[in-house]
């Protein structure tokens, strides 16, 4: 081992003085750990000239293996931490759920977890679990998507929120005919919560966001009536950002845990998933 180590430092370097640095040895002693190698392989792996060292074909072919060893085995040796192997999970979240639900939640984890490095990507839903190597993703819908073991974590009915203001001016549920209604990438939405009022769905003809967080955030600015899960809004409800004008729900959807059906799970996972339902459980 020390051969090779000193063989793919002086390649790196084209001088055993470096590597010599490098290892904290003498350039001696990785002269003589090359040529230990050397007569163990039976061939030259360096040529030594005026201009110092040539790697020669043979060592050429040594070189990448070696290289991609070391650094492997580097990464591998930084996840221990006293005793402990830390681990990466990388889990990919909705926005809406991830700034309503999640990141208020998320220095718990880290306090139960401290060996978990937790690498968390915000997507609009569409995400691609096996092409970004993603261990989980959190999404928004029916829990029917192809290839991929879909966990049931809440209920998200919706319901038109708004302004105060703009509330003040909605006294029936027909009043939605005279505001901007606030759409996002699912067009069923509001055709489903007319329903579940019992009218005639108003086309709606206000922006397109591609995400609930924005869409609410424009309605608090006044720019019209998002409709959106009302749990990931409890907190801008009760400081008065945002007013429900009517009572009415639809359920149009559910926050699902989501990962490739074909995903080996690690002890991270599990210990994510478990955090994850066990404060659900208790929403």
């Amino acid at each position: 081992m020390n051969a090779l180590r000193a063989f793919e430092s002086a390649a790196r370097h084209l001088s055993f003085t470096l590597a010599a640095d490098e290892l904290s040895v003498t350039p001696a002693a990785i002269s003589h750990q090359v040529k230990s190698l050397e007569d163990r392989l039976g061939a030259r792996l360096f040529r030594r000239t005026s201009k110092g060292l040539v790697i020669t074909d043979e060592g050429l072919a040594l070189v990448p293996t070696l290289s991609d060893t070391f650094t492997r085995l580097g990464h591998l040796l930084d996840q221990f931490e006293n005793g402990h192997r830390r681990e990466v999970l990388t889990v990919s979240v909705v926005g809406t759920f991830a700034s309503g639900w999640l990141f208020s939640r998320l220095r718990d984890f880290e306090e139960r977890h401290p060996f978990i490095d937790l690498r968390l990507l915000t997507n609009n839903n569409r995400v691609d679990v096996a092409g970004e190597s993603l261990d989980f993703a959190i999404r928004f819908g029916d829990g029917a998507w192809h290839g991929l073991h879909a966990e049931r974590l809440l209920d998200a009915p919706m319901s038109p929120l708004c302004s105060p203001l703009t509330a003040a001016r909605l006294q029936r549920p027909e009043d939605l005919r005279d505001v901007p209604l606030l759409r996002s990438y699912r067009p069923q939405d509001w055709p489903a919560w007319f329903d579940a009022a019992g009218l005639t769905p108003v086309p709606a003809r206000g922006p397109i966001f591609d995400a609930s967080s924005l869409m609410a955030q424009a309605a608090i600015d006044g720019y019209g009536v998002a409709l959106v899960p009302v749990c990931m809004f409890e907190r801008d409800i009760e400081n008065g950002r945002l007013a429900q004008p009517f009572p009415i729900l639809v359920d149009t959807g559910a926050y699902w845990l989501v990962m490739q059906k074909s995903r080996q799970i690690t002890s991270a996972m599990n210990a994510f998933r478990s955090w994850l339902l066990t404060l659900l459980s208790k929403a």
